[in-house]
This record gives C-alpha cells, structure tokens and sequence, in this order.
C-alpha cells in the first residue's frame, strides 16, 4: 500500500483528512496541515574487478531476500549520495572504496512491512581493487562476482537495480 493509504486522521490536529487524489500529499482539511509524500533516496554501486567481474550480494533480509542485489542504502539527512554509498559499502561488505563515477538513477518501489515506499536510486561505479571483504550476514547472505552474461535480470532484487545493470551493460559495451 502507498503511504497515503495510512494517513487517515491528521498528524497535526486529529482530524480526518484529504487524500489528494495523485497521492503526492495528505492535506488536513480542518488545520491546512500538509504532508507531501517524496520518495526516500538511496545509492549503491557496482563494483567491478580488474577481471571485469563485477560484486553481487545476496540479499539477507526481505525484501527480496536471497535475490542479487549491490551494496548500498538509504542516504540519511544531510548526506549526500557518494558519502551514503561509501559508508553503506563499508557497512555491509567492510570495505572503502573511492573513485566513484555516477552511472544513472531509476525510481523504485520498496516494499517493507505492508507499506510500498516510492524510492529515488542513485548507482554509481567504481574499481574494485583486490580486498579482503567481510560481510555483514544480517544484510549479506552471500557476496558473488559474476560475469555479465552471467547475471540474469530474474534473479535481480529490485527493477531498479535491473535497469542500472542495463545501463552499465551498455556503458561498457561502450553504447553510450
């Protein structure tokens, strides 16, 4: 359920609301409280060994769990997209890693917990020098270097991740 599918009674004043028919707010029409729904961010990268093999996770956790996924996360307040994907890395694969090139960013739709929150990806790109990774298992099920063609887009957690492989796929095959 979209997150405006929870907001019946206002935060603000207690009573019931408007549901602004695109679903881009919640407007109160007692108190003119409004509530804008914008999509959360994230980043993550790909991340891509001298011998062209590029790092996978297998997710842990729902949702999409023990599908393929990149490392990265939610960007908090005040940061921004390269700072989030550098600490998320080092999170879950205990690694830095520097030198990132944007790649693209694709809308998503991150189901959790009975609400389906509209979400903004960020991917980026970098080299991953040869390291020791130690990864987090309540994130990280299993860490996979592949082969392009040995990535298939259905075993892919999230359509967004599938669309920046897409893209990647075509940077590298030198089509952009």
């Amino acid at each position: 359920m979209h997150p405006s599918g929870h907001f019946v009674h206002c935060p603000k004043c207690g009573e019931e609301g408007e549901d602004v028919p695109a679903k881009s707010a919640f407007r109160c029409l007692h108190c003119d409280f409004q509530y804008f729904f914008n999509p959360a961010v994230a980043a993550a990268a790909f991340l891509r060994r001298k011998d062209g093999k590029l790092l996978f996770i297998q997710r842990a956790k729902d949702p999409a769990k023990g599908k393929l996924a990149l490392p990265g996360g939610f960007i908090d307040a005040n940061e921004t997209a390269e700072v989030a994907v550098r600490r998320e890395i080092k999170e879950e694969i205990g690694i830095d890693v520097s030198n990132f090139q944007f790649l693209c960013s694709h809308p998503n739709a991150y189901h959790y917990r009975g609400i389906t929150y509209p979400v903004l990806d960020f991917f980026f790109y970098a080299a991953l020098d040869e390291a020791k990774i130690k990864a987090d298992p309540t994130e990280v099920s299993e860490v996979l270097y592949l082969e392009l063609s040995e990535v298939s887009e259905t075993d892919i957690a999230f359509p967004s991740v599938s669309a920046a492989f897409l893209a990647l796929k075509k940077k590298l095959d030198g089509d952009d």
